[in-house]
């Protein structure tokens, strides 16, 4: 494809005449398309875990979309403009990496995010958890919020304390569970939860990942269980709790 110099703006233009000539674009706002705005992200990630480069480069091109079309509706409000929008980026990059376009130092990654939450708080930030957005995954909430709290020493100094804390939380759940308390029960199912993703990061394993994953593995097995049954005219709800183990076991061994 040719390249063109003025690609932004181009395509800020075919956004900006869709906003004046497409009913459907001309009818949006900032709040009917933001779960749109989500769900385009993820097929982002989607993309990525596929190693597909086509897929990644269309589904970036869908996601800038929704860019675009919230800073085009931002310009018709008089709020800001896209080319505001890139150059506040662009001055928070060169801000907090300084080790890159000052004289400051950074010898490692670890160095580097550091520097970059000291740099976002004197920036005005009131508490070291800003900035993890309340609309986030639980799992990767949760994994943020003890990232951020890591980072100025609340934290375990030892995994087998960590897993101590599991233990300890599992014990806790019984307890509401014994009491018949439903509200206990869940606060107390959400503190296992939170202690298994503190448990996740001593093992360098990411819970959203993790459980997409193991999502996905059930998934996989059992629609191999339902075309099994298929080929044998049983339906699922027919099969009995004792047939669907053993074709999830014959699954499982195979996978």
């Amino acid at each position: 494809m040719k390249k063109n110099p003025n690609r932004v703006e181009e395509f800020v233009g075919i956004i900006r005449r869709l906003r004046k000539e497409c009913p459907w674009d001309r009818e949006q706002t900032h709040e009917s398309i933001r779960h749109s705005l989500i769900e385009e992200t993820y097929e982002v990630v989607e993309a990525i875990d596929h190693g597909n480069m086509t897929e990644l480069r269309n589904e970036l091109g869908d996601l800038l979309i929704h860019v675009a079309m919230h800073a085009v509706m931002a310009e018709e409000e008089q709020a800001f403009t896209l080319d505001d929008v890139l150059q506040a980026v662009s001055e928070k990059l060169i801000r907090r990496h300084p080790h890159v376009f000052g004289s400051a130092k950074a010898g490692s990654a670890g160095e580097v995010k550091a520097n970059w939450e000291r740099l976002k708080m004197q920036e005005g930030r009131k508490s070291i958890l800003d900035g993890v957005p309340r609309k986030l995954p639980a799992l990767l909430k949760a994994r943020r919020l003890q990232e951020k709290a890591s980072k100025v020493g609340f934290d375990w100094n030892d995994k087998a304390d960590v897993w101590k804390k599991v233990r300890e939380e599992i014990s806790e759940l019984q307890r509401a569970e014994a009491e018949n308390d439903p509200a206990k029960i869940e606060e107390e199912f959400g503190d296992l939860l939170f202690s298994l993703v503190n448990y996740s990061r001593f093992l360098n394993v990411h819970p959203e990942l993790a459980l997409s994953g193991t999502s996905d593995k059930f998934s996989r097995r059992f629609r191999q269980i339902e075309k099994k049954l298929g080929r044998r005219n049983v339906k699922p709800r027919e099969a009995g709790l004792k047939l669907l183990d053993e074709l999830w076991n014959e699954e499982k061994k195979k996978q």
